[in-house]
């Protein structure tokens, strides 16, 4: 009822609510809400932010309307996703740091990369491709540290504790980004494709649709 007088009266008004990482909100929503809010004035968005990896359960849970957050291998059933971009995973060393690089240490690759300390995230589509990277090259990678955040895994490696992998919009963001540099490491992992989620059910929305329908993502 709620949607079909929406939709009569030409103009929304409502609320609805979207969860992304802090990255997320400097490299999408800007752009995105400005335009959203000129187009519907009447609407009052309620942001979240946090760990990029909750993007899917929130919205799944129903305390998001949409989310912003790296696509899955696998989409949950009745999970509706938009790509907005991709983003190149990358391993990252910090500047000062001056061990050599375990494709350039002696003995073998698998046993150079095993005694790398590692700042890997702590679950998700990152560290499961870190994880699958790691078995094909026949090594165990040494944790140094299991971090909720990508930020915090840059701030981590910038200060010497090992090796990190973050997405490379992260580094684009980051005030840190001048302490770090990008390892050359091959193969390359799988890159991120970002985008929107919702739950397909509720596009039914008119004021979720409008947001998921904004040109220009």
């Amino acid at each position: 009822i709620r949607n079909s007088l929406m939709e009569a009266a030409g103009e929304l008004h409502g609320q609805i609510s979207m969860y992304c990482s802090v990255t997320a909100s400097y490299s999408f929503l800007f752009d995105m809400l400005t335009r959203f809010r000129a187009d519907h004035p009447g609407v009052e968005i309620r942001l979240h932010t946090g760990d990029p990896e909750e993007a899917v359960n929130r919205v799944l849970a129903g305390n998001e309307d949409l989310s912003i957050g790296a696509r899955p291998g696998r989409l949950p059933t009745g999970l509706a996703f938009r790509p907005i971009t991709r983003s190149p995973l990358v391993f990252i060393a910090a500047k000062s740091e001056r061990r050599r690089l375990p494709d350039a240490g002696p003995g073998s690759r698998a046993e150079a990369w095993s005694r790398t300390p590692m700042i890997l995230p702590e679950r998700g589509v990152g560290r499961s491709r870190v994880d699958a990277w790691f078995r094909r090259l026949g090594a165990t990678p040494t944790v140094y540290a299991q971090v909720a955040g990508n930020e915090a895994i840059v701030s981590m490696v910038s200060l010497g504790f090992g090796v990190g992998v973050v997405p490379h919009i992260v580094l684009d963001n980051s005030a840190l980004a001048e302490t770090v540099r990008v390892l050359d490491v091959q193969p390359e992992l799988a890159p991120y494709e970002v985008g929107l989620f919702a739950q397909e059910k509720r596009l039914a929305s008119p004021i979720i649709d409008a947001l998921w329908s904004e040109q220009g993502l």
